[in-house]
């Protein structure tokens, strides 16, 4: 695939930014020492390795599980990177940190469907909000007002302001080279913190399908109906993403407008603007993702 139609994405992890090419995960870290320490693997998507897994809506409730398992490796690589010398990072790497990511995945769903999907069902309750439609309004207003309460929360905390600005970092170096330009700190300096695929706006998007979604599943009455709901969260991502995806090949109409503006204003929470250091480490994963000869 030629580099210019190449899509781009990438996560910020702790002092560092990983960028996903259609081929190759590239994670970079700047130690305390200030070197930049990367780390490039062979890439390919599930739903292009099985064609049933790419078809409309599942390939984005594949997605969804295949990027949280990812961006929590590429966390956990950033970690030891911090934490500890090149040699202990080798000794840490195998089954153990395979097995460690998957267990905090694991952990990570549990946590989020309690927070997110199970507490808001109790509280819709506890007002007494009556019928299909008031109920899921009710539980859907709970659910995003847990998400701005959980981000405000996020910003009070000094590490992940640093995760924030890599986050910025990210964003910046992506529309750097999606506008074709050479990719340099100067040339990244003039670009936004705000991207229309950022992982904000998907979750957001997440956020406003599932009230649509649950509204025509009515309200749930007892345990077999909620975990029936929880079992069409995959669903709602596979649709979220298809929204995101189509709204993020369009440069202009009211379709993404409508899609983007609110995720966009949402990332005044979850990005920040980077110094020159962090763009460094942004452009570092970016052209390590992007150059074939990388990690080889």
């Amino acid at each position: 695939m030629p580099a210019e139609k190449a899509t781009i994405g990438g996560q910020a992890v702790i002092e560092g930014v990983m960028m996903k090419s259609p081929t190759r995960i590239s994670t970079s870290v700047r130690r305390t020492t200030g070197e930049i320490v990367s780390r490039v693997q062979p890439y390919v998507a599930l739903s292009k390795r099985k064609k049933v897994l790419g078809l409309p809506v599942l390939r984005g409730a594949v997605n969804l599980f295949e990027q949280l398992y990812l961006g929590i490796k590429c966390l956990t690589f950033s970690a030891e990177v911090v934490s500890a010398g090149e040699e202990e990072i080798k000794e840490k790497r195998g089954w153990k940190t395979s097995l460690s990511a998957g267990l905090t995945v694991v952990v990570a769903l549990g946590a989020g469907m309690l927070l997110f999907f199970y507490l808001p069902l109790v509280i819709a309750n506890l007002v007494g909000a009556k019928g299909s439609i008031a109920f899921n309004i009710v539980d859907g207003l709970v659910r995003l007002t847990i998400f701005f309460i959980y981000l405000m929360v996020l910003n009070l905390w000094k590490d992940m302001r640093r995760v924030f600005e890599y986050h910025g970092a990210e964003h910046k170096s992506i529309h750097c080279f999606e506008m074709g330009e050479e990719l340099s700190v100067e040339n990244v300096k003039k670009h936004t913190t705000r991207h229309n695929r950022c992982g904000t706006s998907f979750l957001l998007v997440v956020m406003v399908i599932s009230v649509i979604v649950f509204i025509f599943m009515g309200r749930p009455d007892d345990l077999r109906q909620r975990l029936l709901r929880l079992c069409a969260v995959p669903v709602i991502g596979g649709i979220s993403y298809e929204l995101i995806r189509l709204a993020g090949k369009q440069t202009g109409g009211v379709l993404m407008k409508l899609l983007t503006a609110p995720g966009l204003a949402l990332q005044r929470f979850t990005t920040r603007e980077p110094s020159d250091d962090q763009i460094e480490v942004a452009l570092d994963a970016l052209k390590n993702a992007l150059d074939p000869e990388a990690g080889a």
